[in-house]
């Protein structure tokens, strides 16, 4: 075998077997940012309707699930990132409605998880 196509085939083996995917630490803090949006009382606001945290959290499960599917998500960040940022199909930003006070799901999110993080 020449020294170019083995290296093109090591390529291939490295590149192949490079899929992202949560550890534990990040499936936990993915499920602790779940409860979090479902726990929150806050308004989830998703291409202009308000959604209810449980149903908040049912869409962030399912699109995290789609996520997870093509090896996208490894960590809670690729999470809020992908996943819970903005709107897959308008690409409008995802806002929260917490007490009347609007604020970006990512900001909210990356918050959150800076004080989970904190409180380990």
């Amino acid at each position: 075998m020449s020294l170019t196509r083995t290296l093109t085939l090591s390529t291939l083996l490295v590149c192949g077997s490079s899929q992202a995917a949560l550890n534990e630490e990040g499936k936990s803090e993915v499920e602790a940012l779940l409860a979090f949006v479902e726990s929150s009382g806050c308004l989830f606001i998703r291409n202009g309707s308000e959604h209810q945290p449980a149903d908040a959290r049912k869409h962030l499960q399912k699109k995290l699930d789609y996520l997870e599917d093509k090896d996208k998500v490894d960590s809670a960040e690729d999470f809020i990132a992908l996943a819970a940022t903005e709107s897959s199909m308008s690409g409008e930003p995802y806002q929260v409605n917490c007490q009347g006070q609007l604020q970006p799901s990512a900001d909210w999110l990356n918050t959150e998880l800076t004080r989970l993080r904190q409180a380990q």
